[in-house]
């Protein structure tokens, strides 16, 4: 059917789809959510695709499988979900909640339940960033406080953070620790009416809420990496600038020494923007992600958002810190270099007026030699020409007239000189013109 619209714009079609281009699993509670995160630097799809290839069922899989970023495989009663992002790659199984894990079991196993090949998880390209075991349960979440004490033996009879989630259609612990298989564990509990479609967007923004909370926290090792640099930038800044107050150096050398120091925040401009950069994009997510839980406190613990929020927003804030602080100090650089520049500038133009002056009186100088030279060319040009006159009234007596070749060449003297003057002015005015 012909459309009665203009031509699609070339982008038009992956824009629009891009809001169906993750949707949301759907859950059939009881489940056990595994989802393992990895920084894929150097990682090409060609790597994940011969990943999810070793999957049974999977061996045909193809690299135009995984154009789209996004990938839901069966693996026998389970699925897997291949989710790739700007920075990581996400791999989350879902599967029905084995036996014997429940409360009140305390601390239970369960990576040996898991329904992939062995060793499969290990065999994942890339480097671990997060790796969590999301439980979620039926439960009557009438008495949260009897589900946050049962959540507490469930870790080991550790210290959870707990809260009702969607003011009070569900309840979420965890202890934010790694254990020694490198994963984390959420417990949820939910009403047995929770549908699938609701169980997904509860998993979902947990496990996002996590996978987002480390890429939010990757600037701080930068950031306290990069303190001790910067202190010292500041402080050879505050030394350039006293001495370029004081006027006691050369500025040449004063402007080397800046341009190495701008070079160096430059760089560190150059290699760690980014990363700052995303991490305050990351750390908006977690925020959006906070809100959205829209919690309410369970008495006796602290909510996951207020233990996630005291913990993160100090690192986030270093790094902010950090990123402000090497942005204000290449500008103040900027602003000495500019000084420095301008006082350089003053004293070329201070020479180069020294230099003009110079030429100029050398130049007055040689004129008055010339003027010089020319009175006495027409001096030399105007004995030749009398002489001239003096051989030719030689020449005439000699012929028979009555002259006297001296008084002839006196006479013609006043003459000459003023006729040789009047020419050689000539020829200057017509050179001038």
């Amino acid at each position: 059917m012909a459309t009665p619209l203009p031509p699609d714009d070339p982008l038009r079609a992956s824009l629009h789809d891009e809001v169906h281009a993750r949707p949301s699993a759907r859950i059939r509670l009881p489940a056990l959510v595994v989802q393992v995160a990895v920084l894929h630097e150097g990682v090409d799809r060609a790597a994940e695709l011969a990943q999810l290839q070793r999957l049974p069922g999977h061996e045909g899989l193809d690299i135009a499988d995984l154009r789209d970023n996004f990938l839901r495989l069966r693996v026998g009663d389970h699925t897997l979900r291949w989710e790739r992002h700007t920075e990581f790659t996400r791999y989350t199984l879902m599967q029905v909640l084995p036996e014997g894990v429940a409360p009140p079991a305390s601390d239970p196993e369960l990576l040996s339940s898991l329904g992939l090949p062995p060793l499969w998880l290990a065999q994942i390209p890339g480097r671990t960033l997060a790796a969590i075991k999301l439980v979620m349960l039926t439960a009557d979440i009438a008495d949260p406080q009897a589900a946050l004490d049962a959540a507490r033996h469930w870790f080991g009879d550790r210290p959870v953070a707990s809260s009702l989630m969607g003011r009070g259609h569900s309840i979420a612990a965890t202890d934010f620790k790694l254990r020694p298989t490198g994963f984390e564990r959420i417990l949820v509990f939910a009403p047995r009416e929770t549908t699938p479609t609701r169980a997904g967007r509860i998993a979902q923004r947990l496990l996002e809420l996590e996978t987002y909370r480390m890429m939010a926290l990757r600037g701080l090792p930068v950031a306290k990496a990069l303190a001790p640099m910067l202190g010292e930038a500041e402080r050879a800044l505050a030394d350039i600038t006293a001495r370029l107050e004081a006027k006691r150096d050369d500025d040449e050398a004063l402007l080397d020494t800046l341009v190495a120091l701008a070079a160096r925040i430059e760089r560190a401009n150059a290699e760690h923007l980014y990363r700052f950069d995303a991490s305050a994009a990351y750390a908006a997510i977690v925020a959006q992600r906070l809100a959205e839980l829209r919690e309410l406190p369970i008495p006796g613990t602290q909510t996951i958002g207020e233990f996630m929020q005291r913990r993160l927003s100090p690192a986030i804030a270093t790094v902010a810190s950090t990123a402000q602080r090497l942005a204000s100090l290449s500008q103040r650089i900027e602003r000495a270099g500019a000084l420095l520049r301008t006082r350089v500038d003053i004293a070329t133009e201070a020479r180069s007026r020294q230099l003009l002056e110079k030429l100029t009186r050398g130049q007055a100088m040689q004129l008055r030699l010339q003027a010089t030279v020319e009175g006495l060319s027409i001096a030399a040009i105007s004995y030749y020409v009398v002489s001239l006159v003096l051989y030719a009234a030689k020449a005439a007596k000699a012929a028979g007239l009555r002259l006297h070749p001296e008084l002839s060449a006196g006479l013609s003297i006043p003459f000459v000189l003023w006729g040789v003057a009047w020419l050689t002015r000539r020829i200057h005015r017509r050179l001038r013109g």
